[in-house]
């Protein structure tokens, strides 16, 4: 059965602890820390957006001892009413899955498969699905044993792996902008993937080269293009503007959850 692409009712967000300031992960060398406050205004903007455009939101609050958990998305893989309840890449954020479990489960209803194997790695990050197949990346959070498992959990739909050299995630610079349509960051390891992408696919796509890799993380939701703020990536902006895509855009801040790697895919898990 072919998933609605794009077309969702519930997100599941999570509070944003003081502890993202010090203790998220993050691949940089050098770490810009988070201003929390200014994080939670940006966080309330982007909830709002995904409100007006019609989705009920279940907000499930902060941890301190995960400072990591706001982002949700990595936490499970959700299609046409089921749930992969993933087993994170990082030790530190396996204790997140618990009560993002617990909500698709008890509150939303949806059928609950958990990864469970020892071996088994994946971040929902890594996972793009386009409405007509998966592309899992293979980093250093998803590994093979974790694709293999996908592919079981969602039979109707082929999966295909995308080595990921650098970067954090496939979807840090490549998600999909509107059906058909993928945004793909222009830097060396978007285009990279991008090419594994259209050589190993079983469907095309257009793809819309975006000057930012961080811009590239964008969302189609109920018919809307959501993506970053211009003020933080005026020439992305720009390209989002002129793109010849039907759809209305939405802009959303994320400047200060950017800085521990965060990016607007990964703070909502949508059903």
């Amino acid at each position: 059965m072919a998933a609605a692409f794009g077309r969702y009712h519930t997100a599941v967000v999570r509070g944003i602890p003081d502890s993202v300031r010090y203790d998220a992960l993050i691949q940089a060398e050098q770490r810009d820390y988070v201003d929390v406050e200014k994080a939670r205004q940006e966080h309330a903007a982007y909830v709002q957006a995904l409100r007006d455009l019609g989705l009920k939101i279940v907000e499930l609050p902060g941890a301190e001892d995960l400072p990591d958990c706001p982002f949700v998305e990595d936490c499970a893989v959700v299609c046409n009413g089921t749930a992969l309840v993933t087993r994170p890449g990082h030790s530190s954020r396996r204790g997140e899955v618990h009560a993002v479990k617990k909500v698709l489960e008890e509150d939303l209803g949806l059928e609950v498969v958990h990864m469970v194997e020892d071996e088994a790695t994946m971040d929902g990050g890594d996972v793009l699905f386009t409405g007509k197949e998966f592309f899992v990346g293979l980093s250093n959070r998803t590994n093979e044993a974790g694709a293999r498992i996908l592919a079981e959990t969602f039979p109707d739909y082929s999966v295909t792996t995308v080595p990921i050299a650098r970067g954090l995630h496939l979807k840090c610079f490549c998600t999909m902008a509107a059906p058909d349509v993928m945004a793909v960051g222009e830097g060396p390891e978007a285009q990279r993937a991008w090419q594994e992408i259209r050589a190993r696919g079983d469907h095309k796509y257009a793809v819309l080269n975006i000057p930012d890799d961080g811009a590239a993380n964008c969302m189609f939701v109920n018919g809307t293009i959501m993506h970053c703020a211009a003020d933080e990536f005026p020439k992305s902006a720009k390209t989002f503007t002129s793109a010849r895509l039907e759809y209305p855009r939405v802009q959303v801040p994320n400047k200060e959850l950017a800085k521990v790697d965060g990016s607007l895919t990964c703070l909502s898990l949508l059903i």
